[in-house]
């Protein structure tokens, strides 16, 4: 322990700017003197030696750090205490090269994995065990390491009852710890078992050991105990951990988007409210209540999780919204085909819904097969989309299903009450269409072709606005004082050269004053604080741009006011941006698939199949190419980025349940029209299900269109995406996936004629 008092003393010394030697302390008081009056006249003055405090004359050390100078204090092992605030500041005094020389030279200081327990209660306190470690000469490394274990589990102990870890090792860890232990053996040491540099366990050798199989005790729970056993199974780990992401946002950025985004959503609801007030009546007001509580579902679930919402969550959370209408819209429509055929109200609610299961239960099924593929492949937010998409999936179906039904059954039966599905203006609206949609699809064909083509061009020889998340690099949204006028090549120019040529991006965002500025300088390098060096380039280089004089501290912090400063910055390493590209490519062709093999079995042709994904791929291929054509003429940034990603996925799911939707309505078409040609069969299916298509998205195209309208710069390229995704989704399973079918299908005729033969016979 007297190493210990003299690094204490040897840090008071430097640090407090005191010696160590311990002065006595006086004390004067004054004791009034008093007249025959009771008055003060005088004062006797009264010097006192104060009572002795061994501890008032101690260095930064021992204020920190409890020695345990009597062994009381857990094992002879144990050097003292340390409160769990105090354990960075103690390591770094001992750390210190002139405190490192009045100890062994072959010592390291390790805190315990877990702190102590009270002596008196048992309770679990916040101080943690010092231990001094002696390791091999010359060799900072332990020698025994995890890779020897062959097996690891966890039993209590059959004598004591205490949860042990029982160890089997290899010849080279056996030989190693029967050598160790016969060393230790006869002083009755310890033995430290440490895990990241925290001593889990410290037992004390009474035998030597030369099986290789050994119990580690430690005054673990179960759980611990079983925990420590897998760590160890797996060995030692040969890697090491590198930041590779990493993302700051300010908060006024944060702030702004989420209050821009707020806003269109509340706008965008009032709207849809309005609208299905307006065009179902009385039902509307269901669908509103269904509605509210999906919402109030989903955000529950989502809190009660603890998920971080980010812009592909608000596309999923887009995405339920829609699909929470599209499954009232499909009932509604239904109820309204039943009363146009003159059926009484309770009837055609009653089978309104039971004729509508067919095609929510499809529709939904698909899209969350979707969602479980990217939330197996997917990457941070592209999982988190999978997340948000599954738990709005199962609210839908409950609200717009169950608690639509009990409420529709509520007011009309248990009630008696009467209810509306149109108002005077929307009764017949898209009632009894009869439009050839089959016979324009030569000309939908030959407009898809042109403009994917012009999209492939454009794709191979103009290329994307590839983002960060893409090509890896570090990525700046700087904001600029008021009173500093620049543009976007002035920066670009002057940011490349003190980039050193490396290549840099600047684009302006709707915020006052702001620019993205994305750079791959040093992103390559694996080098500690290379993230500071960047910082420092950019500073320089938006300096020289700007003039005038601002300290670094200042312009990187996200709470500068008035100044110019980083409002937000991400860094995403080539690794992990070739793991998105990876991940993302992978949930696309496998949810492909999926959907391919479900519609196969539901449908029981695979030209249903070839249809569906060929429409999704042609909804994909346009918002590329439009996205292609377009970069640099919109005034808003198309960037490819992870939320472009989860733009994509949202359009597919869209698009798949709008197809589907079709598809349940042809295949009970053909059930039941058998006097009809395929062409005429298909039209009527088109038409009938046209009112469910528009309305769709109609609705959701309301809450996109405010999102593009009032969102933020960082948003509105992903609102952009799903704008166009959804008309092109809409027109897909109009004109490319049904008359798809159509023309790969023979079949549909002679199942049709089957039929129709089968039917005769009946007649007959």
């Amino acid at each position: 322990m007297s190493a210990f008092n003299a690094a204490d003393a040897l840090l008071k010394s430097e640090i407090d700017g005191d010696s160590a030697i311990l002065e006595p302390q006086f004390d004067t008081t004054y004791v009034p003197q008093f007249d025959s009056l009771g008055n003060v006249v005088d004062s006797l003055e009264e010097v006192t030696q104060r009572a002795f405090d061994p501890f008032a004359n101690q260095g930064p050390l021992l204020r920190s750090l409890r020695l345990n100078s009597q062994g009381t204090i857990g094992s002879l092992a144990t050097m003292g205490l340390v409160n769990k605030n105090q354990r960075t500041k103690v390591m770094e005094y001992l750390n210190r090269e002139d405190v490192k020389n009045l100890f062994p030279r072959n010592s390291k200081f390790m805190f315990s994995q877990k702190p102590t327990n009270d002596i008196t209660t048992g309770e679990s306190t916040n101080d943690y065990e010092l231990y001094m470690i002696k390791m091999r000469p010359g060799n900072d490394e332990a020698p025994l390491q995890g890779d020897v274990v062959i097996s690891a589990s966890q039993a209590p102990d059959p004598t004591t009852g205490q949860i042990t870890v029982s160890l089997n090792m290899n010849a080279e860890g056996a030989g190693t710890w029967a050598k160790m232990t016969t060393e230790a053996a006869p002083t009755k040491d310890q033995i430290a078992i440490a895990l990241d540099d925290q001593v889990v366990s410290s037992p004390r050798v009474n035998d030597a050991i030369t099986q290789g199989r050994t119990a580690i005790y430690g005054d673990f729970t179960v759980e611990e105990a079983s925990d420590l056993a897998s760590i160890l199974e797996v060995g030692k780990l040969p890697a090491k951990v590198d930041l590779i992401q990493e993302s700051t946002v300010g908060p006024s950025l944060g702030q702004q988007n989420i209050s821009r985004s707020l806003m269109s959503y509340v706008i965008g609801l009032v709207l849809i409210l309005v609208f299905m007030m307006f065009y179902y009546g009385g039902a509307g007001i269901v669908s509103i209540v269904a509605l509210f509580a999906n919402m109030f579902f989903i955000f529950g679930a989502l809190a009660s999780f603890g998920t971080v919402l980010t812009l592909p969550g608000i596309a999923g959370i887009l995405l339920t919204i829609g699909m929470a209408v599209d499954a009232n819209v499909i009932i509604y429509e239904r109820v309204r085909e039943e009363l146009r055929a003159g059926k009484s109200l309770l009837a055609s609610i009653q089978d309104g819904f039971k004729n509508s299961y067919s095609a929510i239960i499809d529709a939904n099924v698909t899209t969350i097969m979707v969602a479980f593929i990217l939330a197996w492949f997917g990457l941070g937010p592209i999982k988190g989309f999978a997340v948000v998409l599954i738990i709005g999936v199962l609210s839908s179906l409950f609200t717009a299903v169950l608690l639509g039904k009990l409420m529709m059954d509520w007011w009309t039966q248990s009630k008696g009450n009467s209810i509306s599905f149109w108002t005077p203006p929307t009764k017949n609206m898209f009632a009894n269409m009869k439009i050839d949609w089959l016979g324009k699809r030569k000309i939908a064909y030959v407009l898809s072709s042109t403009i994917i083509i012009l999209g492939l061009a454009s794709i191979f020889t103009k290329g994307f606005d590839l983002g960060v998340d893409f090509r890896g690099g570090y990525s700046y949204v700087v904001e600029f004082a008021d009173e500093v006028e620049i543009n976007t090549d002035q920066l670009r120019d002057q940011l490349t050269t003190t980039f050193d040529g490396a290549s840099t991006v600047v684009k302006a965002v709707d915020t006052d004053n702001a620019f993205n500025i994305v750079t791959s300088y040093l992103i390559d390098s694996n080098e500690e604080g290379v993230a500071d060096d960047v910082m420092a380039k950019l500073h320089e280089g938006v300096i020289a741009a700007q003039g005038g004089d601002l300290s670094l501290e200042r312009f990187k912090s996200a709470n500068t006011i008035g100044d110019t400063h980083v409002v937000s910055s991400s860094k995403v390493g080539p690794t992990i941006a070739d793991d998105i590209k990876s991940s993302s490519f992978k949930a696309g062709i496998f949810a492909l698939l999926a959907i391919f093999l479900y519609i196969f079995i539901r449908f029981n042709k695979w030209q249903y199949s070839m249809g569906a994904v060929a429409a999704l791929f042609h909804d994909s291929l346009i918002v590329l190419s439009v996205f292609s054509i377009f970069w640099g003429v919109l005034p808003f940034s198309l960037e490819i980025d992870q939320a472009f990603i989860a733009a994509i996925l949202t359009v597919i799911a869209y698009s798949i349940n709008d197809t589907v939707v079709v598809f349940d309505r042809i295949r009970e078409y053909l059930r039941i029209y058998n006097d009809k040609s395929t062409d005429e069969v298909l039209n009527l299916a088109v038409n009938s299900t046209f009112s469910r298509t528009v309305i769709t998205s109609f609705t959701t195209l309301i809450v996109v269109l405010m999102l593009l309208i009032f969102s933020g710069g960082s948003i509105k390229g992903f609102a952009f995406a799903l704008l166009i995704g959804i008309l092109v989704g809409t027109y897909s399973s109009i004109f490319v996936a049904t008359p798809i079918v159509r023309d790969l299908s023979d079949e549909l005729k002679s199942s049709q004629a089957t039929n129709k033969k089968h039917f005769s016979k009946a007649l007959k």
